[in-house]
């Protein structure tokens, strides 16, 4: 007798965002921030929450941009991924133009009690998918250099860090500067 295992069937469903989404995407945007700065729960300012609002909603019209979200059938919008495609005609003289394009992936969350489901990969894989027929060829993406968590993911799926992103208060440069 020979036993057939069949694989069980996601209980989520990735699609693209909704402009009834939104809400939710902006608190799971203020979950990740203060995950990356392992602040503790805050209460983000009325201004900020209308303007991701309008920034999520900019990215619903706009062809070179896709929201995803991982919607469970229970429990409701439990993901979200963004991405994004950057256009460049380089910087320097050639004989033929040449656009370079590129995958930016800007935010990817999901819920922690909804981990280790298969939810991050496939979100990554539509986010992927968008990136590849809009002929981008390369994706780039920026984390927090004290997530060691993000940077595992990120570097099992290929990435390489090429570069350093550095931040100061303007107040410390100002003082080396004086000294």
């Amino acid at each position: 007798m020979v036993t057939i295992q069949r694989r069980k069937k996601p209980r989520f469903v990735i699609r693209e965002a909704a402009e009834a989404d939104l809400p939710v995407l902006v608190e799971f945007l203020v979950k990740l921030a203060l995950h990356v700065s392992g602040a503790a729960p805050q209460t983000l300012k009325e201004e900020e929450y209308q303007r991701l609002l309008s920034v999520l909603h900019a990215a619903l019209l706009e062809d070179n941009k896709r929201l995803y979200v991982a919607d469970h059938p229970e429990s409701g919008l439990v993901g979200m991924g963004y991405v994004y495609v950057w256009r460049s005609q380089g910087i320097w003289e050639q004989a033929e133009s040449v656009e370079l394009r590129s995958g930016i992936i800007d935010d990817v969350w999901v819920e922690p009690a909804f981990r280790g489901l298969g939810i991050f990969r496939a979100l990554l894989e539509s986010l992927v998918a968008f990136a590849e027929r809009h002929n981008a060829h390369e994706l780039i993406l920026e984390y927090s250099a004290t997530n060691k968590q993000a940077k595992a993911v990120w570097t099992r799926m290929g990435f390489k860090t090429t570069g350093v992103r550095a931040a100061a208060y303007t107040a410390t440069v100002r003082a080396a500067l004086e000294n």
